[in-house]
Formats: structure tokens, C-alpha cells, sequence
């Protein structure tokens, strides 16, 4: 048995750094604290608040790639809901925040520019609504309505606009707060 033991080798292949780590667990931190922010967005539909809770997950996604951006973003969602109870809205925002937070970290990881980071939140924008769509009619319905018809007619008027608003503002914001801590901290990525 020792034998065995002997010809066994580890290497440590962890990509984030300790460093990396804490800031990530931070901006997780901060993400978590601003999911309780909630700013209805749209009258008609008071049910749909917006937080600005991707902003550090997009941050993240842009300093260190796209799976801490998608760590940040999930885990934040996971406290919110272990603090709410509220998993269905939970499992609709990692849905959101995969399609939000992965393309645009993508992009803006292969082509490193304001405007890649510019074309990569754009296609962010437009997953992610897309994708809030599809869970609204999936995991919402199973969950919540009970029946499509009972989300289709708020489809057009409400959530389609929402998402739109909500993703164009953490994108909006996810590109100023990343120029300021650039300036600050040099990271140019």
C-alpha cells in the first residue's frame, strides 16, 4: 500500500490565487448586499425590481475570467435565497446572470478593449433577455403561474422590457465601475 501512495502526484491546478480569492469573495460580498437593493422598474409589473447585484459579478468576470464572474454572480444568488427563501426567483437569476455575466466575459476576455468589453455586454444584454424569457415561460410556469397564459399577456408589456432595462443598466454600470477600479488598481485587461 505504501507502495502505491508513493508513486501518486498531486499538483495544485487551482487558476485563482489567494489573492484572487478574497477579491472575489468580496465582490460576492458586495453582490449579495445589493440584491436586497430593489427598484421596480416597470408599473405595470411592481413584481419586477431591478439590483445592480452583476455589477461585481461582471467586474469579476472581467478581471479574472468568465467562471468568477459566473462564481460571484451564483454564489451571491444563492445567499440572497438562502436569506429569502425565495428559490424559484433564485433559480430565474442564475439563469439571467449565466447569460449575462459568461458572453460578455467572453468577449470582453479575447478581444481586451472598451470595445470588446462594449460588444460583449451587448450580447450579454440580449442572452440574458432572451434567456429570462425562456425561464419565465419554464421555470416559471412550472413554479409560479401554472399556466403560460397566465405570463404571456405581461410578456410584450413587461417582462421582455425589464430585462432589457435591467441588463442595459448593469451593463451601463458594470462599464463605469470597471473604468474607475482600472484606474485605480491598473488593471487594463
Amino acid at each position: 500500500m505504501a507502495e502505491q501512495s508513493s508513486h501518486i502526484h498531486f499538483e495544485n491546478t487551482n487558476r485563482w490565487s489567494t489573492k484572487q480569492l478574497v477579491t472575489m469573495a468580496l465582490m460576492c460580498a458586495v453582490a449579495a448586499i445589493l440584491m436586497f437593493v430593489q427598484i421596480p422598474l416597470i408599473p405595470a409589473a411592481p413584481f419586477l425590481t431591478y439590483d445592480p447585484s452583476l455589477v461585481p459579478a461582471m467586474i469579476s468576470g472581467f478581471i479574472y475570467g468568465p467562471g468568477s464572474g459566473v462564481a460571484v454572480g451564483v454564489a451571491a444568488v444563492a445567499i440572497h435565497a438562502l436569506t429569502t427563501g425565495d428559490w424559484v426567483g433564485a433559480l430565474m437569476n442564475i439563469v439571467a446572470t449565466v447569460f449575462f455575466v459568461l458572453p460578455a466575459a467572453l468577449v470582453a476576455g479575447r478581444v481586451r478593449s472598451l470595445p470588446g468589453r462594449v460588444a460583449g455586454l451587448v450580447l450579454g444584454v440580449i442572452l440574458a433577455t432572451a434567456a429570462s424569457i425562456v425561464s419565465n415561460l419554464t421555470i416559471g410556469v412550472w413554479f409560479w403561474y401554472g399556466s403560460a397564459d397566465a405570463i404571456l399577456p405581461l410578456m410584450v408589456p413587461a417582462v421582455i422590457p425589464f430585462n432589457l432595462a435591467k441588463t442595459t443598466l448593469n451593463a451601463v454600470l458594470s462599464l463605469a465601475v470597471f473604468s474607475a477600479v482600472s484606474a485605480i488598481t491598473g488593471e487594463r485587461r
